[in-house]
């Protein structure tokens, strides 16, 4: 099945915000506070900005930002907030969309990165942001740490990610530990419905993504645990990492 980079924001649109407001982490007041400090005086470029959960608190704080997304599903969602019809947005795949540039930083958020299905993707969009970063400039990406099953397993996953009264929100995901890909469904009930939202795509550990950056002309500058730049350490689950231009 080909991958269809707008299927998952299409699907789950309507309902993302209230998704997000259920989960404490994804509060976006310290991403906002450390982008903006990285952004200085310059423009931002938010791959994947979705609904605006971060792009529209990043620009009421004085940076001018600029989003892309393959969903217009999102995009409409986002344009309907307050300041969002001041963001500059275009709809297209941000693996290859062609922004002009130059920005002070760039942001891939909330394990966006790993939408992107396979590594030839994802390496073109590392050589697209090295593109478009000015000197100085810095792109930095926030992903979950990958725990694949154990040697010789394929394996399903079930994760419980809300319980509330009348509703639960339960993630169902299929790795496939040949290419690192995995098939995941999004299940919520709630008030006596079900609703599936599905969504497919690869992970990438710290240090492949390291690699990667490499081969696309950039270099680590600075790894940490989360958006308040907590020390990342072997027992961390997710990452927060600023990448350079190699000069």
């Amino acid at each position: 099945m080909k991958h269809d980079p707008k299927f998952y924001g299409d699907a789950v649109a309507d309902m993302y915000d209230t998704l997000c407001s259920r989960s404490d982490w994804l509060d976006p007041t310290d991403a906002v506070e450390l982008l903006a400090r990285l952004a200085g005086a310059g423009r931002a470029l938010e791959l994947g900005v979705g609904t605006g959960r971060i792009a529209l608190p990043l620009q009421a704080r004085g940076v001018e930002v600029v989003g892309v997304d393959a969903s217009r599903r999102m995009v409409e969602q986002l344009r309907s907030k307050p300041g969002g019809d001041r963001l500059t947005i275009v709809v297209g795949d941000f693996a290859d969309v062609a922004m002009p540039g130059p920005f002070s930083l760039v942001y891939i958020a909330f394990n966006t990165l790993f939408h992107l299905a396979d590594q030839e993707r994802q390496i073109a969009c590392l050589r697209n942001v090295a593109d478009r970063l000015s000197p100085g400039g810095a792109l930095v990406v926030e992903c979950f740490v990958p725990t694949p099953p154990a040697p010789g397993v394929n394996g399903g996953q079930l994760t419980v990610w809300n319980v509330t009264d009348d509703s639960v929100d339960i993630g169902v995901r299929w790795y496939d530990v040949r290419d690192q890909s995995y098939v995941e469904q999004h299940v919520y009930l709630e008030d006596g419905t079900v609703r599936l939202n599905h969504n497919r795509g690869r992970e990438v550990s710290p240090a492949e993504l390291d690699l990667m950056a490499r081969l696309a002309g950039l270099r680590l500058r600075e790894r940490w645990g989360g958006w308040r730049c907590e020390p990342f350490t072997t027992l961390s689950r997710s990452h927060v990492s600023a990448y350079e231009p190699i000069a």
